[in-house]
């Protein structure tokens, strides 16, 4: 990518207002280091992607994009954090061995879900290993695949359903 001063671009004006759009970012969450990465974030977006001609109002894109971008980052941090549970002393052992009953146990039932997601046909297949192993969301992933929706979620019904008909549940 080429730069040129007479030719305004959206990476030119992320440059030019890049302090601004910090604090833009910093007002709306509270977190300046954050607000920091979500402008780099944007700044990845726009060298990653081919950019849209004729943009009139960059700074108002930019920002648009930062917002989503803060957005975005914030929901995955919090549904990151529900999963963790603080734990006010650490227990003396810190992973107790599995036995190798368990451990058998384990490697069968896995085994199980490979030959499950392996007998799908080949579009169920993707959608489930994007979506389920990937964590793709289900709109990227429709496209990707040049899907609908719904066809995504189709396909995440019969791998669901042979997973758990080849595990007994």
């Amino acid at each position: 990518m080429s730069f040129d001063p007479a030719k305004p671009t959206l990476l030119c004006a992320l440059v030019r207002h890049y302090d601004e759009l910090v604090d833009y970012v910093r007002r709306r969450f509270g977190d300046r280091g954050a607000a920091r990465d979500v402008v780099h974030d944007v700044c990845l977006q726009l060298l990653e992607r081919t950019e849209k001609e004729d943009v009139r109002t960059p700074l108002a894109l930019l920002r648009k994009i930062s917002h989503d971008t803060a957005v975005t980052r914030f929901r995955s941090e919090h549904r990151r954090a529900s999963w963790l549970q603080p734990v006010s002393e650490l227990p003396e052992v810190a992973c107790a061995a599995a036995t190798p009953t368990a451990r058998y146990d384990a490697e069968q039932e896995f085994q199980l879900l490979v030959d499950a997601i392996a007998s799908l046909p080949p579009r169920c297949q993707a959608v489930f290993v994007m979506h389920k192993i990937h964590e793709i969301p289900q709109a990227e992933v429709a496209q990707r695949l040049g899907i609908s929706v719904k066809t995504v979620e189709k396909h995440l019904r019969l791998g669901l359903a042979a997973c758990r008909a080849l595990l007994g549940r």
